[in-house]
């Protein structure tokens, strides 16, 4: 049984192919101009379109059965009202080919694609946990099991920890997404913890920590790797405390993080010297590198197991 999973997240057109011997799958990063911070939604969508075709015809000649199924990130959270118009593409391609094939079409979110694939090898014990998901589009705090269902405890109030990142690598001379860049930058330099933190209970705020690593570069006083390990402290001791707090106040003793911004080598060290300073004994668990970033496995992933549950229960009640 094998099921197809399609993510069209703002920056990243992504495919995958799932059955019950792993998964595979393919993905393209979208162009941004140099110089620019973003790009319009009509942008995102015309890239995707073109994308699609190129990178199915690529995953399906790997394909060892033909689908069983298709799931689509349709829209980016599990809440009312979540919408953005790059996942209208992923879902109006979807369902096309579940119409063609006759099989199956399911929904999943942009943010749960991400938690499951983020628990593939992850070794999370069963039962609640915390779900850090940090990305350009999103910096939420979560409580989650391993049914992927989500509430929001905390998260931040205005900028996502990868805008931040983004927009100072961007006024550095980076490419937009900029993370590997001012990862690289940063390389070399010890953090100062010049940029304080700005943390009320659950909530946190990067937008005054972008204005001052702006004025750090105006100035003309820093090198351009000492505002990167700058921010990258700033993030990694703001999500410390978020992290050490919430754990206290629910009694969960796991977290899992995950998205682009979690994918820094840099990062993960930060958190982890951070969180042995404030003798804080949650574990923390990170998604593979290569899955934390936008991709289409856990929609493939969540389509497969989806199917296997309905088929199962079908089968179940014809025999009763």
């Amino acid at each position: 049984m094998s099921s197809l999973g399609i993510d069209t997240s703002c920056y990243r057109t992504s495919v995958a192919y799932a059955d019950d011997a792993g998964f595979a799958q393919r993905r393209q990063l979208l162009t941004v101009p140099q110089g620019k911070r973003g790009l319009q939604q009509s942008e995102l969508v015309f890239q995707h379109v073109q994308n699609l075709p190129t990178l199915v015809e690529q995953l399906m000649d790997e394909a060892s059965s033909a689908i069983d199924c298709v799931c689509v990130s349709t829209r980016p959270r599990p809440v009312d009202g979540s919408y953005m118009p790059v996942f209208t593409v992923g879902a109006g391609l979807g369902r096309s080919i579940a119409a063609m094939l006759r099989v199956p079409f399911y929904e999943t979110t942009h943010q749960q694609c991400h938690l499951r694939a983020a628990l593939v090898g992850s070794r999370m014990e069963r039962g609640g946990f915390l779900a850090l998901h940090l990305s350009g589009g999103t910096s939420e705090l979560l409580l989650s099991d391993e049914s992927l269902s989500v509430q929001r405890i905390g998260g931040t109030n205005d900028l996502n920890a990868g805008q931040l990142v983004d927009r100072v690598g961007v006024a550095l001379g980076a490419e937009f997404p900029a993370g590997p860049s001012l990862e690289r930058m940063a390389q070399g330099f010890a953090p100062k913890a010049i940029i304080p933190t700005s943390i009320r209970e659950l909530a946190c705020s990067f937008s005054g920590a972008e204005a001052q690593a702006m004025r750090m570069i105006e100035s003309g006083n820093y090198a351009p790797g000492e505002v990167a390990v700058e921010v990258y402290s700033l993030i990694a001791r703001t999500l410390a405390k978020l992290l050490s707090r919430a754990s206290d106040e629910q009694g969960i003793s796991q977290a899992l993080l995950f998205g682009g911004v979690a994918s820094s080598a840099l990062l993960r060290q930060m958190l982890a010297d951070r969180m042995k300073k404030l003798r804080n004994d949650l574990i923390i668990h990170w998604a593979d590198p290569a899955l934390s970033g936008d991709n289409a496995v856990g929609a493939a992933l969540i389509g497969h197991e989806m199917h296997a549950s309905i088929k199962a229960n079908n089968i179940r009640g014809n025999n009763t």
